[in-house]
Parts: structure tokens; sequence; C-alpha cells
């Protein structure tokens, strides 16, 4: 009897729930942002520029006798202007990696702060290298 009663009480709620799942309409789940904004495309290109500038700056300056001081970009730059673009690259491409990561768990604000304090950060790379060969 308790069977038959549970069961009794188990359709009547399956019931009243696809009722009231029917009657009402759902919201529709939020769109999700696009990566390739014109912002992001914007600062991936400014990034791209300070790279550059940041790599002829750094090979100047090795050709005036200084030295690199990231220990992380002076095996690549020791090997000319190859190692210096295959260093570069991978750069870029690890930190438009994490933008992307941040994009993509939904951490927009984190996101736009990142890439600034990137471009931030090459700019004042670029800035030093120009004091330090003239």
């Amino acid at each position: 009897m308790k069977y038959l009663l549970s069961l009794l009480l188990l359709s009547v709620a399956m019931q009243a729930q696809s009722f009231m799942a029917s009657s009402s309409a759902l919201p529709d789940a939020p769109s999700q942002q696009s990566f390739l904004t014109v912002e992001n495309k914007l600062n991936f290109s400014i990034l791209a520029g300070l790279v550059s500038a940041d790599a002829i700056t750094t090979q100047r300056g090795l050709n005036q006798g200084l030295r690199e001081v990231n220990p992380v970009m002076r095996p690549f730059v020791t090997r000319g202007a190859a190692g210096e673009a295959a260093g570069s690259a991978l750069g870029f491409g690890a930190g438009v990696g994490v933008v992307y990561l941040l994009h993509r768990s939904h951490h927009y604000k984190a996101e736009r702060i990142t890439m600034r304090m990137m471009v931030a950060g090459e700019g004042g790379f670029v800035a030093n290298n120009i004091l330090a060969i003239r």
C-alpha cells in the first residue's frame, strides 16, 4: 500500500512539474561576448607593435655591447634575429593565450585589465631599451 501511494504521489508531482514548465516561458540564456571585439583587435595590434619595437631595440642594444636582462629571453636573443623572432612570438602567443583563457572563463574585467597591463609593461620595456641605447 505504501508503495502504491508513493507511486501516486510521484506521478502527481511529475505532472505538476511538467505543467508548470510548459506554462511559463524559460528565459533566454545570456549570450557570450565575442573575443575578437574592436577593443581586443586594437590591443593585440598595439601589443604586436610594441613586441616588434622591443625586439628591434633589444638587437640594437646587443650590437652596442649591452646584454639582455631577462633570463627567460636571454637564450633566444643571443641566437640573433631568428631567435629573437621566435622568443617574441612565444611571448606574444602566451600573452594572447592568457587573455583568451580569461575570456573563456567569463572573467571579462580581468581580461581587459590583463591586456592593458601587458601593453603598459611592453611599452615600459621599449622605453627602457630606447633610453639604454642612447
